[in-house]
């Protein structure tokens, strides 16, 4: 359909896979089951400043529609940290040697220090407008995957919160189940190596097949998902999120290409944006792409 080198296609990958035992902070299940409601709350989100001062542009964007969020928290499945109601417990040390473990296998350079953070997230996903996340691992020099076109390398791997899970959209209010929320997430992410769409769900599975090489992941529909970013000359930074099946992620990079090449033939800007990939193999607008203006150190938990 295109010649992709012409178009100096650049695609990078972040995955991400959920583990099993407990949740991140606290002691609660993560078995997902839903069984029985136990409380319902309702908060209003607002953006504030990260460590370089200033308030992110995705934040502002999420706070700007000024909506209602509705947290319903399941029979074992959420606690009073899940509700921002009281300081997380001690990070989990079967998800932390996980993480490690996988680190070690990427040939990652773990760091002296492993520092909690918080990423601002006020679009409701996250009950106290951040989740909880951790630098494990950095890339080296070997920390690559070999593949049909060559090596991808293997940017970093963190240790994070999952978000909560969307429920029903009512109006202005949305909402949202706190049974995933806090659940540990693996996320993995790639240099723009990956030279075609075909290639990028090459890559995907590779990591999705170690993944599930660790006994403590968790398994099923929703429990490893996938985000594409790309770019293309003259275009912008496009993060695609929402992937429900790997078979379409070529379809979806494509359909993405043809619409930044019809807006550069136009002489349209491609804005830097975060995209929802469609049923269909479209891409819909989420909002403007984050930036590290939404990161602080989490003050209520000691460096490991």
């Amino acid at each position: 359909m295109f010649d992709y080198q012409d178009l100096n296609l650049k695609i990078g990958l972040e995955v991400h896979q959920q583990l099993s035992s407990k949740k991140l902070f606290c002691d609660c299940s993560t078995k997902f089951k839903e069984d029985k409601l136990e409380t319902e709350f309702l908060r209003k989100l607002r953006a504030v400043a990260g460590e370089q001062g200033y308030i992110d542009v995705a934040a502002q964007f999420e706070e700007s529609k000024h909506r209602e969020f509705i947290y319903h928290g399941y029979k074992e499945e959420y606690c009073l940290v899940d509700c921002d109601e009281e300081p997380p417990h001690e990070l989990n040390q079967d998800a932390l040697i996980t993480a490690l473990s996988v680190s070690k296998l990427f040939n990652l350079d773990v760091p002296d220090e492993i520092i909690v953070m918080r990423k601002i997230i006020t679009d409701g996903s996250a009950c106290s407008s951040f989740q909880r996340t951790s630098l494990i691992g950095t890339g080296t020099n070997n920390s690559y995957l070999e593949t049909s076109l060559g090596k991808v390398r293997i940017t970093s791997l963190c240790l994070e919160e999952d978000a909560c899970k969307i429920e029903k959209l009512e109006g202005n209010k949305v909402h949202y189940s706190l049974s995933r929320q806090g659940i540990p997430l693996l996320e993995i992410r790639t240099e723009p190596d990956i030279k075609t769409p075909e290639h990028a769900r090459e890559v995907a599975e590779k990591i999705g097949l170690i993944f599930r090489s660790f006994p403590s992941i968790l398994r099923g529909i929703g429990t490893i998902r996938q985000d594409v970013n790309l770019s293309i000359e003259n275009g912008a930074r496009v993060e695609i999120k929402g992937f429900q099946e790997l078979r379409m992620m070529p379809k979806i990079i494509d359909y993405e290409i043809v619409r930044q090449v019809n807006l550069i033939k136009q002489g349209k800007k491609v804005e830097k944006e975060v995209r929802k990939a469609n049923e269909n193999g479209t891409t819909s607008f989420l909002r403007p792409l984050p930036g590290a203006a939404r990161m602080y150190p989490d003050t209520d938990l000691k460096n490991i």
